[in-house]
């Protein structure tokens, strides 16, 4: 085959990734990204900068107009796409920002899952309809001030009162807290861990904001405080111990795996554009050795970190995605995109610390990114025990 009978070359699909997706995929991803550009980009600088998305009902309502919402579930409104398609959705959504991605994530990944997962028949026709149209947002309350790794080690209790359980506790760091319509908490009882569903206005149940956050400003980040919640027994999900809330963040952390290389594109692609208009020395830096060879290094690990997420979709989709796997595509592509992003950073110079770029947002974001849903290190230790069958956590 001579090389004019070739494909064009395209920088933004260096290695035809596109060529893996069908027309359906593209068009859910396209979509996304429609959408992601006219109602995100043009305010999110505005947003990151005040700590506020005063929007944010509006953008959910909107996002399950799109499907968006719960995208992979069956059912109750659900959209019942592949998983390939929700991890494009991801990466669309984060190469506008982590914040949006973890709005999406936590409500259809974390709380819909749960109760598509775990919930009664009553409890899904509830609030899964609601969810998925973005009319209800859900939060996910496992994570407590002192408890983030060790799930096991929770303080929160339910305690039964007769027919009633009462939670008492503390959670922390929790996406759309103080938005949510419902609350999925993870409560220590006699019988092992549990997950209840708390609605917004239960007495004893409150979600102040946190502020003055450096990282994921443009997403509401709450506390959970729990002081005698009393609920009926049909607020338990019907799950026992820790595969309940672990199950909910693998399908999580594989969202992340796609949508951290959303916010590595977005920096690659903003530096790629720079070093071709950025004059110096009488020339483009991107004619320089030095700023090909980063542009060079950027792709390479940008593209194949969407090729593992490519190939943890498939699988996914095939019904043999491992833990373990998962665990691989989230420490890979988070440190990646990290990375991407700070060499994006040098090649903008000054430029790279404003807002009127993406970059130093995005930065600014997989700092969170990089530690949520399972630090470095937590899934270092899950790939090597996978590797040597010994468990180094204790």
């Amino acid at each position: 085959m001579s090389a004019s009978s070739l494909p064009a070359f395209d920088p933004s699909d260096p290695l035809g990734v596109d060529d893996l997706l069908s027309p359906e995929d593209l068009a859910v991803r396209d979509t996304v990204r429609q959408w992601a550009g006219d109602r995100v980009l043009p305010r999110i600088a505005e947003w990151f900068e005040s700590g506020e998305v005063p929007e944010i009902r509006g953008l959910a309502r909107e996002l399950g107009s799109i499907g968006a919402l719960g995208m992979s579930l069956d059912g109750y409104g659900c959209a019942g796409a592949s998983a390939v398609q929700y991890g494009l959705t991801c990466m669309e959504l984060e190469a506008a920002d982590s914040g949006i991605r973890s709005l999406v994530s936590v409500q259809g990944s974390l709380a819909m899952y749960a109760i598509h997962r775990w919930g009664s028949e009553e409890q899904k026709q509830r609030w899964l309809p609601a969810m998925a149209a973005g009319e209800v947002i859900g939060c996910f309350g496992l994570t407590e001030p002192d408890h983030g790794s060790d799930p096991a080690g929770m303080r929160t209790r339910a305690r039964r009162d007769g027919t009633d359980w009462v939670l008492t506790g503390r959670k922390m760091w929790i996406t759309n807290g103080s938005v949510a319509g419902v609350a999925v908490v993870w409560a220590q009882t006699e019988d092992g861990v549990r997950g209840f569903l708390v609605p917004a206005g239960t007495p004893g149940f409150s979600a102040p904001e946190i502020r003055h956050k450096m990282s994921l400003r443009a997403s509401v980040t709450s506390e959970l405080i729990l002081d005698e919640v009393r609920l009926p027994a049909d607020s338990a999900l019907e799950v026992q111990g820790l595969r309940g809330p672990l199950g909910c963040l693998n399908h999580a952390r594989y969202g992340i795996v796609w949508g951290a290389m959303g916010a590595a594109r977005a920096s690659f692609e903003a530096a790629l554009e720079y070093a071709g208009s950025r004059v110096q020395f009488d020339r483009p830096i991107g004619g320089f050795q030095l700023t090909q060879a980063k542009l060079a290094d950027m792709a390479v690990e940008l593209h194949k970190g969407v090729l593992l997420a490519h190939h943890l979709g498939r699988r996914l989709d095939a019904g043999r995605l491992r833990p373990e796997q998962i665990s691989f595509g989230k420490l890979n592509n988070v440190r990646e995109a990290i990375e991407i992003c700070r060499t994006a950073r040098t090649i903008l110079g000054a430029n790279g610390i404003s807002l009127e770029y993406p970059v130093m947002r995005h930065a600014a974001n997989l700092e969170s990114v990089l530690t949520y849903e399972g630090t470095v290190e937590m899934h270092q230790l899950v790939l090597g025990k996978a590797l040597t069958g010994l468990d180094a956590f204790r």
